[in-house]
């Protein structure tokens, strides 16, 4: 099934993340939480993709078998930096195989070992995004960053390369996390106001232990609200009670985006499915 069926209707969905092994010999210890997330019957799931491709035949395989043993449609990342276009074109053909027909396309990060400049082929998502559209009948969905993306100057300069990736086929987005809705509205209100109009998926990350907070700003450059450090500050040592306070922190900033018409909800559960589990469970009777 194509992610796009899914968002352009008003059913409400949540969808949740998983990432694969660097090392072949952890796969089967993620395959087994990825599958323990899978097991409950999200309405898709994502795979990610490693800095320059890195993960690359682990993630197709795992995305593969879960269609495969759920019945559950996945989405693959894809990322371009450092790669070729001879090199995607393979990547494309891997992953048509195996029976994915939804991509998430990303620029990525820079592998620690790349030689030479930061890119080859590809320097932006969009031009990743053609490509893609060039290929075959793939549903593309892009990344965006209610914040602001790390390298943009501003973001009316960052929402007008999203708007590229938009007219260059992408037919949903997903954003970065972000712990303070009110961002997520303005910013839904500055993309509509450019003329984007594809479906854009809030992606919520479950902070459920302290170390997370560094790590989270770190990597987006999220804003942390007064109240959610609080939350840190009183229960960050007690890591049971840290999980469930960060399971009912976004549960809480999913039924706030529900309740304010937001039907379809990312999750960033990674391969935690007692996270998974705990916020699906929270939103049972929301979502009917």
């Amino acid at each position: 099934m194509k992610v796009s069926e899914l968002v352009n209707s008003d059913k409400v969905t949540i969808s949740f993340e998983v990432f694969p092994p660097k090392a072949d010999s952890d796969y089967e210890s993620v395959e087994k939480a990825s599958f323990g997330v899978a097991e409950l019957n999200p309405d898709y799931m994502s795979v990610t993709y490693g800095a320059g491709g890195s993960t690359s035949k682990n993630t197709v395989k795992l995305a593969q078998s879960i269609q495969e043993k759920y019945n559950v449609a996945t989405i693959t990342h894809l990322t371009c930096v450092g790669a070729t276009k001879e090199s995607i074109r393979e990547a494309l053909t891997k992953i048509k195989n195996a029976g994915i027909e939804n991509i998430l396309a990303l620029r990525g990060d820079k592998p620690r070992d790349f030689q030479g400049g930061p890119f080859t082929d590809y320097h932006y998502a969009s031009e990743l995004v053609r490509d893609i559209k060039e290929f075959g009948d793939f549903c593309i969905g892009g990344a965006c960053y209610p914040e602001g993306h790390p390298d943009s100057p501003n973001i009316k300069e960052d929402i007008k390369n999203i708007r590229k990736k938009v007219d260059e086929g992408c037919e949903f987005l997903t954003t970065q996390m972000f712990f303070d809705n009110s961002i997520f509205y303005r910013y839904m209100y500055q993309l509509r106001e450019a003329g984007i109009t594809v479906p854009v998926i809030p992606g919520i990350m479950p902070i459920t232990r302290a170390a997370q907070v560094k790590n989270a700003v770190n990597l987006s450059g999220c804003n942390m609200p007064e109240r959610f450090m609080s939350i840190v500050d009183r229960f960050g040592d007690n890591p049971e009670a840290m999980q469930q306070a960060g399971i009912i922190y976004a549960t809480d900033q999913i039924i706030d985006l529900i309740a304010n018409g937001v039907n379809h909800i990312h999750v960033y559960s990674m391969n935690k499915p007692d996270v998974a589990k705990g916020i699906k469970e929270n939103l049972a009777k929301i979502r009917g």
